[in-house]
């Protein structure tokens, strides 16, 4: 399991105790559970930092792997600049992603989500372990055995998206759910940065993006995520699943809607919604 900053490495100023970290992680849990978004963490505490934010992710993960979850990988959040001005953050963030997140193409998903929209992504399946920091493009290229097209549904536990970075980062960078294509391509066989990308929901175009938009390239995620998470004991795992971040900005959906995504020389994948669980 990740490994949480020892106190005497975090900021002493704002942190926060062992129960306050496992309150803030019940709440939202219980979001999940209820299906009902609750009001910003940073409403009682504003001084809420980073990396207590990452404390209550944690404490949420281990308590979906006690439950039988199983970290199948991970997501880049707030990676290009359309998610950050949209979302009104700076910096990027980071998730975990479970194994009951996935669900396969042309499925109907029925899970229940708050108030989720989708967004584009290239999908970095693992050959080999990663692990910072000093992980470099050139390790990050060949620990990569394919990559695939998918569609990431991000959700939140905050009403209304009232997002900070803070309460993002707690919510699990706002994970909802994967659905990846299934033609793997080689990493050689495609230009991240210059690969094109067309987003569709029920057969209207709703926006283009380019992997440029992703820090550069989205290899270039790849690397901040291992370097980020390595110092907190964490390694990318061969056979883990890596999304860097959206192409596009993220757009609502709604039961009953069809979305796809293609990527040119990557193909198409696409994600089917059915009626909203009882």
């Amino acid at each position: 399991m990740p490994k949480v900053t020892p106190d005497s490495e975090r900021e002493p100023m704002n942190a926060i105790d062992a129960a306050t970290v496992g309150d803030l992680a019940k709440r939202l849990q219980q979001a999940y559970e209820t299906g009902t978004p609750i009001d910003p963490l940073v409403a009682q505490w504003p001084d809420l930092t980073i990396t207590d934010a990452y404390r209550i992710q944690q404490e949420q993960v281990r308590g979906w792997v006690e439950a039988g979850e199983i970290v199948k990988g991970h997501k880049v959040g707030l990676s290009s600049p359309a998610m950050q001005q949209q979302m009104g953050v700076d910096q990027p963030d980071f998730g975990h992603l479970t194994s009951g997140m996935f669900h396969l193409e042309h499925q109907p998903i029925t899970a229940r989500f708050l108030q989720p929209r989708i967004e584009p992504e290239v999908a970095f399946v693992l050959g080999r372990e990663l692990r910072g920091p000093g992980v470099t493009t050139a390790d990050a290229a060949r620990a990569v055995e394919f990559v695939l097209p998918a569609l990431e549904i991000v959700d939140s536990r905050i009403r209304d998206w009232r997002i900070s970075i803070a309460d993002t980062v707690a919510d699990n960078a706002s994970s909802g759910g994967v659905v990846l294509g299934t033609k793997p391509t080689p990493l050689s066989a495609v230009d991240l940065r210059l690969m094109g990308c067309s987003l569709q929901r029920s057969g209207e175009l709703l926006a283009t993006g380019t992997g440029g938009a992703v820090l550069g390239s989205p290899l270039n995620a790849l690397v901040w995520l291992a370097n980020t998470i390595g110092p907190l004991g964490i390694a990318l795992e061969p056979g883990h699943v890596v999304l860097p971040g959206t192409m596009t900005q993220a757009f609502f959906v709604h039961p009953g809607e069809t979305v796809v995504a293609h990527m040119h020389g990557l193909g198409d994948v696409t994600a089917t919604f059915g009626p909203s669980p009882a």
